[in-house]
């Protein structure tokens, strides 16, 4: 593991990047970017446009280490090129910025009231291919949608299970439960998961630590106990459809967690724009998101 880059991602100031849209939410990311199916005939001009998108995103002057602490890829994107040269590797060395990949391979069918991840074959292969190039960490995603203790249960065990493997393979998982903003029971839901959280962090060996990521809370500062723990190198957030303006008001209420946003980062850009427009916007939004996420 790089101690640099561990260093980065437990004390530095910013957030982390979640530029990991995969197939299902490809071509909404792309539709909120100015471009639409006209753009693209098959799946391989529509990953290559997104590429291209996630390209103009990390090379702008505003996307930098300064503010940005790590940078969340889909496997297409650490398999491509920046500026001639891997992605992994541009953005640790030309930018400062940690590389993540997403390993996931989508959610299962709802039951017991949660989405759990599918299964995933060729998960230590894809570990080992990720360390190859240069990846500190890993994330995963799995979805809660109403109260069920049994569900929420599940969905933890599952996260550490496979987290553990992560660990073992020498990366660091971000794990991520989401809970569904829309759910009715939202606080009762998020006070379940801190405790089977709390558990599982409790169980995890000496010298490893993990990256949380979770629903901004009902209840303020909810996961300070998780943001304290020792095995935890960092907890952020994900915006899970609030708008960004929503997201920085929620997140600066939480002490000690970061964010990592997707669409509330490139809510505003637009293909159509000028560099300077893009740069310009890019950076105002970056500077909100650090802003918020310095409480």
């Amino acid at each position: 593991m790089n101690s640099e880059q561990n260093e980065k991602m437990a004390t530095a100031t910013g957030f982390i990047a979640a530029l990991d849209q995969s197939g299902g939410s490809t071509p909404k990311a792309l539709n909120l970017y100015g471009l639409d199916e006209s753009n693209w005939s098959n799946d391989e001009e529509m990953f290559n446009l997104v590429h291209d998108m996630r390209s103009r995103i990390v090379t702008s002057s505003a996307f930098g280490g300064d503010r940005i602490l790590g940078a969340i890829l889909f496997v297409n994107t650490m398999n491509g090129e920046v500026e001639g040269r891997p992605t992994a590797e541009y953005l640790w060395e030309v930018k400062g910025v940690v590389p993540i990949l997403k390993v996931d391979s989508g959610l299962a069918d709802q039951a017991d009231s949660v989405q759990l991840m599918k299964p995933m074959p060729g998960l230590d292969e894809l570990l080992a291919q990720a360390k190859s190039k240069g990846i500190f960490g890993t994330k995963m995603r799995s979805v809660i949608k109403a109260n069920n203790a049994s569900g929420i249960k599940a969905i933890v065990d599952q996260q550490f299970e496979i987290g553990q493997r992560i660990l073992d393979a020498g990366l660091v998982p971000i794990i991520e439960p989401e809970v569904d903003i829309t759910c009715a029971d939202k606080a009762s839901i998020e006070a379940v998961l801190q405790q089977e959280l709390m558990t599982h962090l409790d169980q995890i060996p000496d010298g490893q630590q993990v990256i949380l990521k979770l629903t901004l809370p009902e209840q303020d500062d909810l996961y300070l106990p998780c943001v304290e723990h020792p095995k935890t190198l960092r907890v952020v957030a994900l915006s899970g459809g609030y708008s960004r303006q929503e997201s920085n008001q929620r997140l600066s209420k939480q002490h000690g967690m970061v964010a990592s946003f997707s669409r509330a980062l490139t809510e505003g850009l637009g293909a159509q724009q000028s560099q300077e427009e893009f740069d310009n916007i890019l950076s105002d939004t970056i500077q909100s998101i650090v802003d918020a996420s310095s409480t």
